[in-house]
């Protein structure tokens, strides 16, 4: 059995007049993330998480933030086209296990919904996911609420 690991880290901005979305799931806030498509930056990290472990190039080559195609996409749709490519590689998805980072809002009431969202797309056990939150401590650009960011990391196995 061939077993292959990758980590991804995803970074964007809080912006006023968009909708936060984390893990696929819209979470009430005062702002949303930043970024071409739906700025989702969990699923962002899992995707260069899933690409690395599949030795793949990095999101921004298979989805372009200026390519028109891409603006304002639901980051569930470019996870599912993700998927696509590694299964296509003869790999399957062991576990999955993310952290994200941010000072508000709380997202542990979010938690099962993402990792619900998460396995519907990546066809794998909820039990196979995991998902946990942090603060900065009121430090950094993450403990200012002004962003947030992401770690994935991924086991991919082949037989």
């Amino acid at each position: 059995m061939k077993i292959r690991t990758g980590i991804g880290l995803d970074v964007h901005r809080f912006v006023n007049g968009r909708d936060f979305i984390l893990g696929g799931i819209k979470i009430p806030h005062t702002a949303g993330l930043e970024g071409h498509s739906d700025a989702d930056a969990l699923i962002h990290a899992l995707i260069d998480a899933l690409h690395g472990a599949a030795g793949l190039k990095d999101i921004g080559t298979y989805f372009p933030d200026n390519d028109r195609q891409y603006r304002n996409i639901s980051s569930k749709l470019l996870l599912q086209k993700s998927f696509e490519l590694i299964i296509s590689k003869k790999y399957e998805i062991g576990n999955i296990d993310i952290v994200v980072c941010l000072q508000e809002p709380k997202i542990a009431p979010y938690i099962d919904e993402m990792k619900l969202s998460i396995s519907d797309i990546l066809q794998i056990s909820y039990e196979d996911i995991a998902i946990k939150a942090t603060t900065f401590e009121h430090m950094g650009f993450v403990g200012d609420g002004e962003g947030i960011l992401c770690i994935a990391s991924v086991l991919l196995t082949k037989t």
